[in-house]
């Protein structure tokens, strides 16, 4: 192991001590939405957290002196966790997850048919404080059986819970999505959407309950290369940036008491979420990632 990979993983573990001490047991299921409305989702749950990763690593320079510190290597898909529904942590059905020509990739050549086989890419690491990047774009064609809505739709999942405490046919890991959304060349379709799997956050300074959220961004149409950023501040304010512009901002993501399993959860009525995994989804359609990149921030 590369001592620079070693000083990130002896910082971040350092930070998140007493982290996940409530949070081993909870599952969550959802079906996904687009930027329009769709039929009620199946529950999700999700776990909380408290950490500040503060590290520094190989990367390109970013904002106010700080480094962007690349997750991905480019070779290999080494410090990632693979989950995959209906199979156990680490089982890559038919190298749905894959690194090719330096790009990581989601590719459903393998397949048959998708058969509700939704994926999640776990980095090995918790974050709570932090700027996230990543270049993606949408390429061929949908999975034969991959639902309507999943049409060229991936996402970053934050303030998540650990792929080991995920249940074998669960669906979704519990967490904040950020949406990836790409356009179907005639009709508008905003991306860096909000989903909320098992919590809810405050939008306009009132809690809000829909399950997705849009953002006020352009539609991304063909298989360009697209670059979003996220913006997070633990339970504080969290936003979702492309092309440089804010195009949703919200704060104090929270476990949702309406959901069953969210609530098991709660512990001495604690509700809010601080920080937690990162993932990528596979949700029936390929998809490129040439960067994954994080710049750590101060508590």
């Amino acid at each position: 192991m590369k001592l620079s990979r070693i000083i990130v993983l002896c910082l971040a573990a350092v930070a998140v001590v007493g982290f996940w001490g409530c949070c081993e047991e909870h599952k969550a299921s959802a079906e996904h939405a687009d930027n329009k409305e769709h039929p009620s989702k199946e529950e999700h749950t999700k776990a909380g957290h408290d950490t500040n990763v503060e590290h520094e690593k190989e990367g390109h320079h970013g904002h106010d002196g700080d480094k962007w510190i690349s997750l991905f290597n480019g070779k290999d898909l080494d410090g990632w966790k693979i989950k995959i529904t209906g199979y156990e942590l680490g089982d890559n059905f038919n190298d749905t997850f894959r690194v090719e020509d330096g790009l990581m990739k989601v590719s459903y050549d393998k397949y048959d048919k998708f058969g509700g086989r939704f994926g999640h890419i776990f980095y090995e690491q918790p974050f709570s404080h932090y700027k996230f990047r990543v270049e993606y774009r949408f390429v061929g064609e949908q999975a034969p059986g991959g639902p309507g809505w999943a049409f060229r739709n991936s996402g970053v999942m934050i303030h998540g819970q650990t792929p080991e405490s995920m249940g074998k046919d669960q669906k979704f890991p519990v967490s904040i999505e950020v949406q990836l959304l790409g356009g179907d060349s005639e009709h508008a379709r905003t991306t860096g959407n909000l989903c909320t799997p098992g919590t809810n956050v405050v939008l306009k300074d009132k809690l809000d309950l829909r399950h997705c959220i849009n953002s006020t961004s352009k539609t991304y149409h063909g298989d360009q290369w697209v670059t979003m950023e996220i913006e997070v501040h633990g339970n504080e304010v969290i936003k979702h940036i492309m092309d440089g512009e804010v195009v949703l901002e919200y704060k104090n993501p929270q476990l949702d008491t309406r959901d069953g399993d969210a609530k098991k959860l709660i512990k001495d009525g604690e509700l809010m979420l601080s920080g937690g995994s990162i993932s990528l989804q596979a949700e029936s359609h390929g998809v490129e990632f040439r960067k994954v990149e994080i710049m750590p921030l101060h508590n």
